[in-house]
């Protein structure tokens, strides 16, 4: 059937069919069409679509999925990282109900697991029921990069795909950015991607073994420096380096704040993130942030902004920050 299609060189089919989604664009009726090296994205709403060459094409209806709910009578709740499906319950049989469902449905997955912890420990990594399959390891794609992992081993949340795009998005070419809690590289490898000089650490030795592999699966290993390590222990070596510093540490970024100003150069943007009441989002991270940099640095905030909520009454913020060297 001819239906209105946004059109993009394969190569930017991901990112562009994840903008696309993001904006609530993509037609779930209609299947997307590759034709030699081009991707064909159909759409709900053509008028709607900026920045991307909207054409007429034919594309297939889509077969309706077998879902999850179909086959239990209810909506579950779970995320995907790659070929891995999370659940989160607390009920073991319900928990479990899911996963045959999961694995009786149309949803890719090869292995299903429940959390069985909250995050721990330094290395920020939580224990996991596997109630279906066995492989932990997975390769998670997003906005056109590949993340190779095991959640056994490292930290990794999807749910912050589109705020990791946000901060990498305002990176500019040839700047130094400083990812401090770097993890296995949501952050780093885009920013490197983007013609940025990235020195990334993280205290989880197993996170930097999978960024150095990321940033070789990607193509940037050399615009990527990673460091196994406390960042405290390595600022020496980077002092006034840094245009950009990611700090995506919520529970405890403020601690290392004196490391921050450390490493900035004479213009810095921070991305700190933080988790905080509603009554009082942004400005305990604020005061924060200028005890540590004032007056050697003259603090702006340019925004604000809430990434999701955490708890009840918490949410999840980033604070991005402009330091000038006074």
């Amino acid at each position: 059937m001819e239906v209105p299609c946004v059109r993009v060189p394969v190569s930017e089919g991901e990112t562009t069919r994840q903008r696309l989604a993001d904006a609530d664009l993509v037609d779930p009726d209609f299947d997307i069409v590759v034709e030699d090296d081009t991707l064909y994205v159909p759409v709900t709403d053509p008028d709607a679509v900026d920045g991307f060459d909207v054409v007429t094409h034919d594309a297939p209806e889509r077969r309706t999925p077998t879902t999850p709910a179909d086959l239990l009578g209810f909506e579950p709740t779970y995320e995907r990282l790659g070929d891995i499906v999370i659940v989160d319950e607390d009920d073991p049989e319900r928990a479990r109900d899911i996963a045959d469902a999961i694995l009786e449905s149309d949803v890719r997955a090869k292995t299903v697991v429940n959390r069985a912890s909250k995050v721990k420990g330094e290395t920020r990594v939580r224990d996991w029921d596997v109630l279906a399959g066995s492989e932990t390891e997975t390769v998670h794609r997003e906005y056109g990069h590949e993340f190779s992992l095991d959640i056994t081993q490292v930290y990794f949340s999807p749910r912050l795909a589109t705020e990791r795009h946000r901060v990498v998005e305002q990176v500019e070419a040839g700047e130094h950015a400083f990812d401090m809690f770097a993890g296995v590289g949501p952050y780093a490898i885009p920013m490197a991607d983007a013609s940025a000089n990235v020195v990334a650490t993280d205290i989880n030795e197993a996170a930097i073994d999978y960024l150095r592999e990321n940033a070789r699966r990607n193509g940037v290993s050399d615009r990527v420096t990673a460091h196994a390590g406390d960042v405290r222990e390595l600022a020496a070596d980077y002092e006034g380096w840094a245009n950009r510093l990611v700090m995506n540490l919520p529970h405890s970024a403020g601690e290392f704040l004196d490391t921050a100003v450390r490493l900035a150069a004479d213009d810095c943007t921070i991305h700190y993130y933080d988790i905080q009441h509603e009554s009082e989002k942004y400005s305990p991270g604020e005061r924060a942030i200028r005890d540590a940099a004032e007056p050697d640095y003259d603090v702006t905030v340019g925004t604000r902004h809430t990434v999701r909520s955490y708890a009840p009454h918490e949410y999840n913020v980033c604070l991005d920050v402009h330091l000038t060297r006074a």
